[in-house]
């Protein structure tokens, strides 16, 4: 019983064993399909083996006759059937070891009769047998049956025309295989690949060409018969090289395609040639190389394109005359000219190729040379790219010209008899000969200044050019401008000059010169001709204008700081409606430098002059107080005004109202001059107040005034520094300052031991008070004020300190009254004498006298000081000052 039980223990355990490890070999699924001739490779491995890593592997075949044909052996060198020792001996059959566990199975060559089914053996190396030890797979070889027949391409391709490659693929339909075609083409070492048909249904394209697939530009077209068709659309000159087909043949294994036989082709060289090789482009007239026209006729040129593809560019032809372009036909038949001959110049295509260029009615400016240019575009998907630019040779265009003849005449439609009349001159051509129909006129005034006797160099006075433009002359430029002189062409063959109003420099002698000009297709003018007419002389009596001036004084400043003002008045003659402008002038002497002070131009804008300080400009004022007055003021003058003034007055006139202004005649005043002496100010000082005696806690006040004699200030030219003293004695002790004010107005006030408070004040201009609130006899004493007066030289112009000025003395008393200071001692003593029936006379008496004299020593203790008058019935007492 035991024994049975170790056996079936150990049975289990070699179950376990084998169902933990069992060997694999594997080799492909197959079955497997390959062509006569081709190489053949068949891979084996094995896995979960026991044993040395290293496995040994026998290669075995069957036929139909089932009977087993030992191929090779990676163990055995004897292992290999005699039929097929010979193939193993040259290498035609091998066992290549891929890995310890893998091997491969290759053919070189392999034959119809290599069909079979293949077995790959492992012998064992396992502790225990279990698994699989061979693998087997059928190999079926077909007969080799792929064609390629590619088309010869043609050599040489047209840029711009189409490229089709064509190719031929077939193969015998005995097993299922499948078929591709690809083209590829060889430009420098390396091949590039186009596109690929298949296997399948599906379609690969070369990265070079993929931008061109999806534009359309490169397709594939599949035949009947196995031919197949690559096109390449408007071929480039890129496109060159040589071109190959290649068809394979594949199997399906394992959802995997496997190429079984492949066939590369060459299908030949193409070399597409550019269009600019192939492009012509020729200019035909009526005379081969030269045209000689006359003014009137009509040019026409055809330009004739060419080239190998013609049907397949885009053309852009344009005219050129000189090199410069004329007129051009874009692409699309858009027809734009350059020129301004307008519908006399047009470009129309005629056919295939064929361009008409006509230029009607042409001139002397329309000779040249004219070429034809043309520029050829192919279209590369959505975009043009241009291939070609050709110009053809010149035609050379002459155009026969007679100089034409014209007569002039030049006269005085509107003749001015004086200055500001208007003048109107005609210039008329007549008798016009030889003059071409687009020819143009041109017409040039001249003016000769002067007398018949003394005339001067002439000036142009403006021009109309060939196009019309007007051309001012420089003395002109500004009456042209504000409409004061205007030319017009009244007719094709007749100019006019105006004048609004006739000045004395318009006087003397006027020429027109016309000329004409022929205008080129391209809008350039020449001149053919040109006459001139005889002088014609405009002049009459002048009466020249004059403007006096007189200056005269309004206010005469005869000391320094006063006001000086001067009239100066215009009486022209010869003039209407003038404008003035004003000029105040000074020197300090006669014979001395002059300088501006201030100006006034005719429209009223004031100006300083150079000679007027920065400082001083307020101090000046310039103003127009009638048609032809004006009046100067000078406030505040100094030493340094000292001189003579007068004005120059300018006449003005306009043309028309909102013209400029223009000059006509100047003219100086006679001089008016301001002289004084400096003699500088003087100031007196005075003290007063209204009450020199005050009671305890009333206010006191005094007013220190000044008086100014001189020259008249002005104001805000004087300022003042006061200061207030006080002294305790009467006409002696020394001064305490009180309080003070700058000439700024800053208020000080010194430090008091009373309980009184003190104020100083501004009344006016010239006073100034001092207050004391709250009076206590020690303010009673004597009070001065002293004033430091600072003024505005009239000499200099800046502040001057003048000599201190001391007023005299004011005493000031703070009184006391008797009576309020007794009565009520009296009363109370009264009241004690009286009160007391029992007590003795005598007693009483006392009381009263001690009462008495109480009263007295509190009056004598509480008095202010000094010595005053009573007050109510009060009688005055003078009181020592305290020490």
């Amino acid at each position: 019983m035991e024994r049975r039980v170790r056996a079936l223990a150990l049975l289990a355990v070699l179950l376990c064993v084998g169902q933990s490890q069992a060997r694999i070999v594997k080799v492909p699924p197959g079955p497997l399909v390959r062509v006569e001739g081709e190489p053949v490779s068949i891979r084996c491995d094995v896995t979960q083996y026991d044993g040395p890593r290293e496995q040994e592997f026998d290669w075995i075949m069957s036929k139909e006759d089932k009977r087993r044909i030992n191929i090779i052996s990676t163990m055995e060198s004897d292992f290999t059937d005699a039929a097929l020792r010979s193939r193993v001996a040259s290498g035609d059959i091998t066992i290549k070891r891929l890995q310890d566990n893998v091997v491969e199975l290759r053919v070189k060559a392999v034959t119809a009769q290599d069909s079979g089914t293949y077995w790959c053996r492992t012998p064992s190396t396992d502790s225990v047998t279990s698994g699989n030890y061979e693998a087997q797979v059928i190999l079926t070889v077909i007969p080799k049956s792929l064609k390629v027949s590619p088309q010869a391409p043609p050599p040489v391709v047209p840029e711009g025309s189409d490229l089709v490659l064509a190719c031929n693929v077939t193969r015998d339909l005995t097993h299922s295989t499948y078929l591709s075609v690809s083209w590829s083409v060889k430009k420098a070492a390396s091949p590039e690949e186009l596109l690929t048909f298949g296997p399948g249904e599906g379609v690969t394209v070369g990265v070079g060409v993929a931008q061109r697939f999806l534009d359309g530009g490169v397709r594939f077209l599949p035949g009947r018969n196995g031919v197949f068709q690559l096109v390449i659309s408007r071929a480039m000159a890129s496109d060159s090289g040589v071109y190959g087909c290649t068809g394979t043949e594949w199997t399906s294994e394992n959802r995997k395609w496997v190429q079984i036989v492949q066939s590369v082709t060459e299908m030949g060289r193409v070399t597409v040639t550019p269009t600019d090789q192939s492009l012509t482009v020729k200019t035909s007239s009526p005379s081969s190389s030269s045209l000689l026209l006359y003014p009137g006729d009509t040019l026409t040129l055809t330009c004739s394109v060419a080239a190998d593809t013609l049907d397949a560019l885009a053309l852009e032809v344009g005219w050129l005359a000189d090199g410069r372009e004329l007129i051009r036909m874009e692409r699309g038949g858009v027809v734009s000219s350059n020129s301004s001959k307008g519908a006399g110049l047009s470009l129309e295509r005629t056919g295939a190729g064929e361009y008409r260029l006509k230029l009607r009615e042409v001139s002397g400016a329309d000779g040249g040379r004219y070429a034809c240019r043309t520029r050829a575009f192919v279209k590369q998907g959505g975009a043009w790219l241009q291939t070609a630019d050709k110009t053809s040779d010149a035609v050379t265009v002459k155009v026969s010209e007679i100089k034409p003849n014209l007569t002039l005449t030049l006269k005085a439609a509107l003749a001015p008899t004086t200055t500001d009349d208007p003048a109107e001159l005609d210039c008329n051509v007549s008798a016009i000969a030889h003059l071409p129909a687009q020819s143009r006129l041109a017409v040039k005034w001249e003016h000769a200044p002067g007398d018949a006797n003394n005339p001067a160099t002439a000036h142009t006075v403006a021009s109309l050019d060939a196009h019309g433009n007007l051309i001012p002359g420089p003395v002109y430029a500004e009456r042209l401008k504000g409409g004061a002189v205007a030319l017009s062409r009244v007719q094709p063959n007749a100019f006019k000059l105006r004048f609004l109003q006739m000045q004395d420099v318009d006087s003397g002698e006027y020429v027109c010169t016309v000329s004409s000009w022929s205008v080129s297709s391209q809008g350039d003018a020449t001149q053919t001709s040109e006459y001139k007419s005889p002088p014609l002389p405009v002049r009459w009596v002048r009466k020249n204008p004059v403007v006096n001036v007189a200056a005269k004084t309004v206010r005469e400043a005869s000391v320094g700081g006063a006001t000086f003002e001067m009239s100066c008045k215009a009486f022209p003659e010869n003039l209407d409606d003038p404008g003035f402008s004003v000029e105040i002038q000074w020197q300090d002497g006669l014979g001395g430098d002059n300088k501006t002070i201030m100006t006034l131009n005719p429209d009223n804008v004031m100006q300083h002059g150079p000679g007027t300080e920065p400082n001083r400009r307020d101090a000046l004022v310039l103003t127009k107080s009638g048609a032809a007055e004006f009046r100067f003021r000078l406030a505040g003058v100094q030493l340094s005004d000292k001189g003579y003034y007068w004005c120059k007055v300018t006449a003005f006139k306009k043309q028309k109202p909102g013209q400029t202004w223009t000059k006509v005649v100047s003219s100086e005043s006679n001089k008016v001059r301001i002289d004084f002496q400096e003699n500088g100010l003087s100031f007196s000082i005075n003290l007063h107040s209204n009450s020199s005696s005050v009671f305890p806690m009333e206010t006191a006040t005094m007013e220190c005034s000044l008086t100014l004699s001189g020259s008249s200030p002005q104001t805000g030219s004087v300022a003042y520094e006061v200061r207030w003293y006080f002294s305790r004695l009467r006409g002696g002790g020394a001064p305490v300052l009180v309080g003070s004010m700058s000439r700024f107005g800053v208020v000080s006030k010194a430090l008091r031991n009373s309980s009184s408070d003190v104020s100083v004040e501004r009344k006016d201009a010239d006073s100034f008070l001092l207050s004391i609130h709250g009076t206590q006899s020690s303010d009673s004493g004597e009070y001065q004020c002293f004033v430091t007066p600072w003024y505005v030289s009239a000499a200099t112009g800046a502040w001057t300190e003048a000599g201190e000025l001391t007023s005299s003395r004011l005493f000031l008393t703070v009184r006391f009254a008797v009576w309020d200071s007794l009565k009520l001692p009296l009363l109370y003593g009264a009241a004690a004498s009286l009160g007391s029936d029992a007590s003795p006379l005598p007693v009483s008496a006392v009381v009263g006298l001690l009462s008495v004299l109480l009263g007295l020593l509190f009056a004598r203790c509480c008095r202010n000081g000094g010595r005053s008058g009573g007050r109510n019935g009060g009688v005055p007492i003078l009181f020592p000052d305290k020490d």
